[in-house]
Parts: structure tokens; C-alpha cells; sequence
């Protein structure tokens, strides 16, 4: 188990600090061009203040990485990216890259974090001892040894208490967070999904390849309202009008071929559709790494269940 610790951004996190309805968040970075490689989904992402507060303040439980135009995190996030206005999101960024920042081009870096704890001031950790002050980024930790199993200790005793004392009143209620990696840490949430299917298809449509990112959508194979996860292989990035049609039966994929179908009831029903089905038979756009290609068992469910044939 790993655990990394993270130069934050201050007024990210008194944003967010203040804010605790949001149970997913963005870690932006200024820059698209590093990932980030440190942690793998369901391990644990510290927040480390800049100079002159130099504590960890806070904790949250890592997603996923990916790269948005800005235009597209704020879409997707909002102010769960810690700003209350894209404009103030575009500017914060700006200061960072020490020049112009256009929102609908420029891309950032998005590290997808879920169930933020921010501890009180009276309980913020120092800064581990083998800190650097010429870490730009932040630093990783093994969690079993060393350091690394101080300061999740550390960090494990913060959260029970700050969890605790939210469900006792002090903020929203909620039941302490269960603090060792457990199953429901790894699963994706609603935002992280749309960010993460957004990029695996490099903002194109499945079908079509359209690039204009406000019409095109995340959608899922199998519904979130039947039982479908939040996962990249029950995902799809579809033109707008073809996510409403494919979630209302009139569109659906071939299982073996993923050749899209389009239902005859298409026409029954509105007199019309010979735009879509002149899309018919079109073999879906494979995500970036093949490995995130729609899993065969919700493509069947949706066929089976969904598709009007």
C-alpha cells in the first residue's frame, strides 16, 4: 500500500474545505503534460500545504488520472475543481503557467480523488522529516515501513477523529470513513467515470467522431439505475442525441462485432430517422488502450434488455 503526499494549493483547499457536500473532487495540475503514475486507484492521496503552512492537511482516496480541456473539467467537476466560476478556475491556472489560459483548448491535468477529509487546523501533521524543499509536486511514501507507516498512522488517526466528529455534528452527517483500502474505494464514482471516459476516447464520439466536447456525452451501457457500474468498460462517449437514443432502446451495439444497430421501431415510432440509419452497421471507435473497450457482458445486457430490435 502507497500513499503519496501533495503540494496543495490553498485556495483549492479552503474551497473545498468549506464545501463538504462534494464526495468527489479534482486535484488539478496547471499542466497536461506529466501524468501521474504514484498511486494506483483506491490508494491514498495526502494534501501537503505550501510554505508557510507546511502541514498535511487533509486526505482523499485516489480515482484515476486524466487530461481535460479546461472547458471539460469544469463540466464534468464544477466547483468540486475548488473555484466558484470557470473564470475563476481559468485565472487560478493562469497564475500558475504565468500566461494566458483558453479554457475551450487548454488542457490540465486531473487527478480524480474521492471522499475528501479535511482536518481541523489543531490537527494538521507536520511535514515528514526527509521533506524537501525543492519538491515541486509532492512525494511517495510505502505505507508499511519507515516514514511512509508514520505518517499513514498518523494520518489514520486523524480521519477516524475528523469523521467522528462530522457524524456527531460538527458538519454534515456521515458515518466515519472506513479508513484501510477496501473494495468501495476502487470503484468509480459519477464524475471520475465521465472524466475518464471523456479521455480514453480522446473526445471523440464512439460513432461519428465528433470533437466538439459540449455534445458529447459519457454514457452508460448498462444504467447506473440498473445496477450498472461506474466503470470505463460499462462506458461509451456518444454524440448527445445518440446517447438519448441508445439509452431509450433505438440504438444498440453488436456484442461480437460492435457494429452499431439501429431499431426499426425508430421509424415506427417518430417517421422518421434516416440520418441514424444511415449509421447503421458503423463499427464503434476502440478506446485509446483496447483494454477499456466495452466489456461483452453489458453489451449483451443492453442488447437483450434495452434494444427494441
Amino acid at each position: 500500500m502507497r500513499l503519496f503526499a501533495a503540494l496543495t494549493d490553498w485556495d483549492w483547499f479552503s474551497f473545498l474545505r468549506d464545501r463538504p457536500e462534494f464526495d468527489e473532487v479534482n486535484f488539478w495540475s496547471p499542466s497536461a503534460a506529466t501524468g501521474f503514475k504514484a498511486l494506483e486507484p483506491g490508494e491514498l492521496f495526502a494534501f501537503k500545504l505550501h510554505a508557510p503552512r507546511s502541514r498535511i492537511a487533509g486526505v482523499a482516496w485516489y480515482q484515476g488520472f486524466c487530461r481535460l480541456p479546461l472547458i471539460g473539467a469544469w463540466a464534468t467537476f464544477g466547483e468540486a475543481n475548488g473555484a466558484s466560476s470557470l473564470p475563476e478556475l481559468t485565472a487560478r491556472i493562469a497564475r500558475y503557467r504565468r500566461g494566458p489560459v483558453v479554457a475551450e483548448r487548454d488542457q490540465v491535468g486531473c487527478v480524480l480523488l474521492r471522499n475528501p477529509v479535511f482536518f481541523p487546523k489543531d490537527a494538521w501533521i507536520a511535514e515528514p522529516p526527509d521533506w524537501s524543499r525543492n519538491i515541486v509536486r509532492g512525494k511517495g511514501y510505502d505505507a508499511a515501513v519507515g516514514i511512509g507507516r508514520v505518517l499513514w498512522e498518523s494520518l489514520e488517526e486523524r480521519v477516524r477523529s475528523t469523521t467522528v466528529e462530522l457524524a456527531a455534528g460538527l458538519g454534515p452527517a456521515a458515518d466515519p470513513v472506513e479508513f484501510q483500502e477496501v473494495t468501495a474505494m476502487r470503484r468509480l464514482g459519477q464524475r471520475a467515470f465521465r472524466a475518464l471516459v471523456t479521455d480514453v476516447y480522446d473526445r471523440r464520439c464512439a460513432v461519428t467522431g465528433e470533437r466538439v466536447l459540449p455534445v458529447l456525452d459519457a454514457c452508460h451501457i448498462r444504467p447506473a439505475t440498473q445496477e450498472g457500474p461506474h466503470d470505463i468498460r460499462n462506458g461509451l462517449l456518444l454524440r448527445s442525441d445518440l446517447h438519448t437514443l441508445f439509452d431509450r432502446g433505438y440504438l444498440g451495439v453488436d456484442p461480437p462485432t460492435h457494429r452499431l444497430l439501429v431499431s426499426r421501431q425508430l421509424r415506427n415510432d417518430w417517421k422518421n430517422g434516416r440520418d441514424y440509419y444511415s449509421l447503421a452497421g458503423l463499427e464503434l471507435r476502440s478506446p485509446r488502450d483496447r483494454a477499456e473497450s466495452p466489456a461483452p457482458e453489458y453489451l449483451e445486457w443492453h442488447r437483450e434488455v434495452l434494444f427494441r430490435g
